[in-house]
């Protein structure tokens, strides 16, 4: 009788904790969403007058927006650990990240460790399914100019196009350092066995961790942004100026990103609202690659990118079976980096869209009484 009674006050403390975390997060969407695209209404004068200003603006408060997500899953005891290279010495060059995808989750640990890198989050394009701008969040990363890409056959090749426009319209002009794409191009339990068929037709490796990476849109953003060379690499410098007038030196790395959840369990969005899930730490390692030893044609790079995936198998094994990402070539042991938010930061941020909500709410307000 005694364990019933308690499971029963546990069950209850978990649905009342949910149930007050989702309300956090739907009045914190409410007054933060709003909040962020009535302030750019109010700035839309400064785009017209001084762009690259404007576009700064958005960018810390894109960062702030996803400082507050990375709240709803700090709250929760949700935690990172970071293994490999040491990605914030680069955090002001032009990069493209490569992740492998399990989750919606991955999304949020991505918000959450980028948070301590520079202006990264700040000056970020992600592209991401396009069942994500229908999400609370689609609004804002339409606004910041991220790229929604339809998965399928039927709407690949237009697709490629799309992105294509989408990296000439707004990659320089509101200038974007570092842009985060899954080249596997769905979740790891939907296309594994897909994966692991084509595989076999194909000779090529058998993988369970991850899913053979497809090609396209890392083939578009690597011709579109960086300068290709005789050697079929891509080079360090592009004569895309930015609107300023600047020259910029385009793509200078690929950064490899390998995200590890503890026996396997990836956390979805579901799990950073309501945070049923005891406090986890999801592991990250980073692995660097200067730009001008990726190819850019299709063999070679297809090679590459799947090597680079096989490289993430083995990573995921090892970690699986040890509890940790194996050493880098050379030395003796693994070291990780504990990832830290700043409570104080996140009290400041959460403080200041619930008092921006507040404002908008009193001028609307006053607004419609002085009409109506």
């Amino acid at each position: 009788m005694a364990q019933l009674l308690d499971s029963a006050r546990r069950l209850g403390w978990v649905l009342l904790n949910s149930l007050l975390r989702f309300a956090f997060m739907f009045i914190n969407n409410c007054v933060a969403i709003p909040s962020y695209c009535l302030y750019l209404l109010l700035l839309q004068p400064l785009r017209i007058w001084d762009s690259p200003t404007f576009w700064h603006i958005e960018g810390i408060m894109f960062k702030w927006m996803l400082a507050m997500v990375s709240t709803w899953g700090w709250l929760a005891g949700y935690t990172v650990l970071e293994w490999g290279d040491d990605v914030r010495p680069i955090s002001e060059e032009e990069a493209m990240v490569i992740v492998n995808h399990q989750a919606t989750g991955d999304v949020c640990t991505l918000m959450m460790c980028l948070q301590d890198k520079g202006t990264v989050v700040q000056k970020m394009m992600w592209l991401m399914d396009h069942v994500f701008k229908y999400t609370n969040f689609g609004l804002v990363s339409l606004i910041h100019g991220d790229f929604f890409i339809r998965q399928g056959k039927a709407h690949r090749d237009k697709q490629l196009i799309y992105l294509k426009d989408h990296l000439d319209r707004y990659y320089h002009s509101r200038d974007r350092k570092w842009i985060v794409l899954f080249p596997e191009g769905g979740f790891l339990r939907k296309r594994r066995e897909t994966s692991q068929s084509f595989a076999k037709k194909n000779t090529l490796p058998h993988l369970t961790h991850v899913t053979l990476p497809r090609l396209g849109a890392t083939q578009v953003i690597l011709k579109t942004l960086g300068a290709q060379q005789e050697n079929g690499s891509v080079g360090s410098e592009t004569g895309n100026p930015s609107q300023s007038g600047s020259k910029r030196k385009g793509l200078q790395w690929v950064v490899d990103v390998t995200i590890a959840y503890p026996k396997a369990r990836p956390m979805d969005i579901q799990t950073w609202i309501f945070g049923y899930r005891p406090p986890t730490v999801t592991h990250v390692h980073y692995r660097m690659y200067p730009i001008k030893e990726v190819p850019v044609e299709t063999e070679p790079l297809t090679d590459w990118l799947y090597q680079r995936f096989v490289e993430k198998e083995e990573l995921l094994a090892h970690f699986y079976d040890t509890g940790a990402f194996p050493p880098p070539k050379g030395q003796k042991e693994a070291v990780s980096r504990p990832m830290t938010l700043d409570p104080v930061r996140l009290c400041v941020i959460q403080s200041l869209s619930f008092a921006s909500g507040y404002m908008w709410y009193s001028v609307l307000q006053y607004l419609y009484c002085c009409l109506f």
